[in-house]
Parts: structure tokens; sequence; C-alpha cells
């Protein structure tokens, strides 16, 4: 038996299996699903945590620089940029994949950090922020006094 789903906010059926890897593998459609627009993207990003630092990873291939804008406020981090994917003149694209525009993201860190000695490196498309823990977010050992 086959199922068949209704989807209202792409107005149309689809059967769970072969025509799923169809709905996916268009990116209009993931841009209608997502609710973005051809001018935005919204890049992946992980954040791991040890006892000192937080370090947040944005895969954000095809950067300058000067695209990269990295703000710290509270205790919220936003990367925000813009990728430009240019052909060359005369050249006519047959099929497009790769999203250009502009993006934002948001994020709210787990502890409170050091603003003054946060450090951002770019590496191989892949943004790392290394955000220090500030002293009252560490973890700290308590001795217990007898009496």
């Amino acid at each position: 038996m086959r199922f068949i789903t209704y989807s209202p906010q792409l107005r149309s059926f689809s059967t769970r299996g072969s025509s799923l890897r169809d709905l996916f593998s268009s990116v209009d459609l993931q841009r209608q699903i997502l609710g973005t627009n051809q001018h935005s993207w919204v890049p992946p990003l992980d954040i791991q945590e040890n006892a000192d630092q937080l370090v947040v990873h944005l895969e954000a291939a095809g950067l300058q620089k000067d695209g990269i804008e990295i703000t710290l406020h509270d205790e919220n981090l936003t990367i925000s940029g813009k990728r430009e994917i240019a052909a060359k003149e005369g050249d006519a694209v047959v099929h497009k994949e790769r999203v250009a525009g502009s993006f934002s993201r948001t994020v709210a860190l787990p502890s409170a950090v050091k603003s003054d000695a946060v450090t951002a490196t770019y590496t191989d498309g892949v943004l790392a922020v290394v955000l220090p823990k500030a002293e009252e977010a560490k973890p700290r050992r308590i001795d217990v006094t007898v009496s």
C-alpha cells in the first residue's frame, strides 16, 4: 500500500518513497518550504562546548572576508554575510543549485562569554568563531569544609 500525503504549503500531492527524493531535489521547493527567497540562504552551523569555550562552525564556502559580519549582543551571536556567484558574461545558466545572496544566523549561546576575547577564522569554506567562556560561566570545584 502506498501512502499519499497532501502538503498545503506546496499545494500538491506526493507519495512516500521516490516522490520525496524528487521533492527535495528541487532547490526552489526547498526555498518555498523554508520560507526563503532567491536572495537569501541558510548556511548550516554547529556549536561545540567544553569547559573553557564555545566554538561555532558555520559552513559557508565562497564568502569573501569583506562579506562576513559577526556581532555579539548579550548572549546572542549573529553571523551575517553575502555570497555572490557570477556567471561569465555571455554564458547562459543551464542548471543552478548553488545559492547566492545574503544570510543572517542568530543563535542564543548556552553560557556567558568574554566578548573582548572572541576570535574568528575562515578556512576551507568553514568559519570558526571561538568564544571563551566568562569566568562565572565556567564550572568550578567547591571544597567542602568540616566544622
